[in-house]
């Protein structure tokens, strides 16, 4: 899954290096007659890793583009993968780390760290709240993410002023 635009730059750069590798192989005719088996089996494996990062870059730059006002749809290959709708949810809904850390109370580097880990360092607690912050829910099978009223005046009110994590945090205390 991409995360930021340092990963979709390096997946973009993945692309092309597939796209790059295959078409030398395409053309090196001598390997295709002494092992077209093996010749297009390498072909095949590169478009397979190719295509499974386009749709990763294509996916991200949805998130990217979503209106943060609107629910969305979440997709996610399994159910070990949970965390990852807490991270595409981030994403669409235009929420930087920082501003999901006075949510979580905690700070800014916890909850990169949250999602360097796929939220298993995270408590139960912090990862409930953030389904709660993202109006995640399972509807009719699929899950839908939605800020809900409370949480987009929170946001604004987080984003009207400088945000000084201890404080947040000795208010909630």
């Amino acid at each position: 899954m991409i995360k930021d635009d340092f990963e979709l730059s390096y997946s973009k750069e993945l692309v092309s290096k597939f796209e790059e590798a295959n078409r030398k192989i395409r053309s090196n005719l001598e390997k295709q007659r002494l092992d077209p088996v093996g010749w297009q089996l390498i072909q095949e494996s590169n478009d397979a890793l190719r295509l499974k990062i386009v749709a990763e870059i294509v996916e991200y730059e949805a998130l990217v583009a979503h209106d943060p006002d609107k629910p969305i749809v979440l997709e996610i290959e399994s159910l070990d993968a949970l965390s990852d709708l807490l991270i595409k949810a981030r994403i669409a809904f235009k929420i930087i780390h920082k501003e999901l850390a006075v949510f979580l109370r905690c700070t800014e580097e916890q909850v990169a760290a949250f999602e360097n880990e796929d939220y298993q360092n995270a408590t139960y607690v912090d990862f409930l709240t953030a389904m709660d912050v993202f109006g995640i829910k399972l509807v009719e099978g699929k899950f839908v993410a939605k800020l809900e009223d409370y949480y987009k005046k929170r946001l604004m009110e987080i984003r009207s002023k400088p945000i000084n994590i201890d404080i947040n945090m000795k208010k909630a205390s």
